[in-house]
């Protein structure tokens, strides 16, 4: 139907006759000359009507904004004063011949470029957001970024192989989602989390090298980085110890920003253990962009009176940590209460805080609600320790270890935002060394730091069931920017050790047997050494296109609350549908008795 694209239109073709195919963008009618901007996939060029070709004309005089066209006409060089240096082709026209409309347009509830539309109108006419040039540049680098990940795995005899969608439920942290199954009353599939076990499974069987593009489903809280539907680039090698498979997916990450953004990522990636990375950030997933970090000062308050930093500084699942704020001292005092309501969202109780006014002298050059309650020896203790100086603030936490990292190392992220200290660039670096377990206190048991087939760096059985606390997992994280985009592990391969793993975390044989019993018998037929990882796809490409929101690299995203404007999910499912499926809804407490209607 078209000869060319419009973006491809250029000063080489000026006296051709071409025909092109788009969409109205704008249209302008200047005292007898019709001007339309028509739109495609590739661009945009300017088509100008004028009465000699009447019939044309009198066609152009009818369109409107997101009508549909067909145009056949010759290139021609713009006159001096008109040219237009933001566009491709910007230095020429096509003067139209003729013109068809293929399709007219209700007035459009927004057009695609406009800056002021809200998100719920965006998604419920989802169609006309993605003909903006933005939506469609975002949505074109992701295809550019599965295609050099395929590149790259495919040329290193990776097998593409799907894993099913309607499986059994896996403990990967999240709630599922439930399929019912009409064909056996009462029994539900669940939609995966992750491929977690058949990829390990693809391993037992001999396939060495498996890569999957994959949606995962999580039955969970959203925000801007979150979606109930996500897609992963899910991977599994054998006979590939941990530092193999980092080295390996080093360099395809490598390869994705090279042949998409022509960016160069360092060669090797810089390793962190997770113990300095919350030392250091408050957070496993630190953004090395940001020059602000927390420091220890339990030791120089542990004596004082203050029991707020003394309590914490004496017990060992405490933690007394400083963050310096260079120049902060110049925030008011109500936007230091407006961080304290922030922290408080992590469970601090407050936020503690010294301005250092004139360093030289002391304490009594410093500015503050607490400096009272600290010794001459501590505050300069402080202060060498912070490495503060004049105009600075210091903020300070004092609590249990993870609420002092979470509250701390959110806070080091909103101030550097607001005080633009975040660098330019990519900042790219591997996260290793986290703990094997995790102890809730208040449930009284251990949980997975990453779940339950991780490897742990020990084969003793004993030493894993002790569930030592310096004991690590053969796990990693990869993390740009402060969001993590990839994380995996070496799994474990031997029976007896994902046994006892599953004893630490109190899973019996009997639920051990029924939830992963067809895992269990797999690994006694001869399971290889074998480890992985799952990359974000969605958070990648939000990451490399520069979006805040995930669902601005998804065509066709879900809302905050896990609904779809556009077509109106979930809905709900009719009478006949759930007789099938043999579920009835209970209306009341009667109903639940029994003695109700459906």
């Amino acid at each position: 139907m078209r000869s060319h694209f419009c973006a491809t239109v250029t000063e080489e073709l000026i006296g051709s006759t071409l025909t092109l195919c788009g969409w109205v963008h704008r249209r302008r009618d200047h005292g007898g000359v019709i001007f339309i901007d028509l739109r495609d996939r590739s661009g945009l060029v300017q088509v100008v009507y004028d009465p000699d070709t009447a019939e044309a004309f009198a066609t152009a005089e009818q369109v409107r904004s997101e009508y549909v066209l067909r145009t056949t006409g010759r290139v021609r060089a713009r006159p001096e004063g008109t040219l237009n240096p933001e566009l491709p082709t910007g230095t020429i026209e096509v003067l139209g011949e003729s013109l068809e409309i293929l399709n007219p347009s209700l007035p459009p509830p927004f057009l695609p470029d406009d800056a002021d539309v809200g998100e719920e109108t965006r998604l419920r006419y989802r169609y006309i957001d993605l003909r903006s040039r933005k939506m469609f540049e975002r949505i074109e680098m992701r295809s550019r970024i599965t295609r050099a990940m395929r590149e790259f795995l495919d040329a290193r005899d990776f097998l593409d192989i799907e894993t099913p969608m309607l499986t059994k439920a896996t403990p990967e942290g999240a709630r599922d989602y439930l399929v019912p199954s009409r064909t056996q009353p009462g029994n539900f599939f669940a939609l995966p989390q992750s491929p977690q076990l058949f990829k390990q499974l693809l391993m037992m069987a001999g396939f060495e090298r498996y890569y999957q593009i994959v949606r995962c489903f999580r039955d969970e809280d959203l925000r801007a980085d979150r979606q109930p539907e996500f897609t992963q680039l899910d991977i599994e090698t054998s006979f590939l110890d941990l530092d193999g498979i980092t080295d390996l997916m080093e360099s395809l990450i490598r390869h994705v920003f090279k042949g998409v953004l022509g960016v160069e990522l360092p060669d090797p990636f810089p390793r962190m253990r997770w113990e300095e990375a919350m030392r250091r950030f408050g957070s496993d997933r630190p953004d090395l962009r940001n020059p602000l970090e927390l420091v220890d000062i339990g030791d120089l308050v542990q004596e004082t009176g203050f029991k707020v930093f003394a309590a914490p500084a004496a017990d060992p699942q405490g933690r007394v940590a400083a963050l310096r704020l260079p120049g902060g001292g110049r925030l008011t005092r109500s936007a230091i209460d407006e961080y304290t309501r922030f922290v408080a969202n992590y469970g601090a109780k407050g936020l503690a805080w010294i301005k250092v006014n004139e360093k030289a002298k002391g304490i009594e050059g410093l500015q503050s609600p607490i400096v009272k309650f600290l010794s001459e020896t501590a505050v300069q203790g402080i202060l060498e320790r912070t490495n503060a100086d004049d105009g600075d603030l210091i903020f300070f936490g004092a609590d249990r270890a993870k609420v002092v990292n979470d509250s701390l190392g959110a806070l080091r992220t909103v101030l550097a935002r607001d005080s633009n200290l975040i660098e330019e660039g990519w900042r790219i670096l591997w996260v290793v060394g986290f703990p094997m377990f995790e102890y809730d206190p208040i449930e009284g048991r251990h949980s997975a730091s990453h779940h339950p087939f991780t490897a742990p760096d020990s084969d003793d059985v004993a030493t894993i069931e002790a569930a030592d606390p310096t004991l690590e997992s053969l796990s990693y994280d990869m993390v740009l920017n402060g969001s993590e985009i990839g994380g995996g592990s070496v799994r474990i391969h031997r029976r007896e050790i994902q046994q006892a793993v599953f004893r630490v975390l109190r899973i019996d044989p009997e639920e051990a047997q029924e939830r992963f019993g067809f895992l269990l018998d797999a690994l006694g037929f001869g399971c290889p050494p074998h480890g992985g990882i799952a990359f974000g796809l969605d958070r990648l490409a939000m990451l490399m296109t520069g979006s805040a929101s995930i669902r601005d690299v998804i065509a066709f995203p879900k809302t905050q609350t896990a609904g779809d404007p556009l077509t109106g999910a979930p809905a709900p499912a009719n009478a006949r549908q759930l007789r099938e499926l043999g579920i009835r809804i209970l209306r009341s407490e009667k109903d639940a008795k029994g003695d109700g209607g459906d």
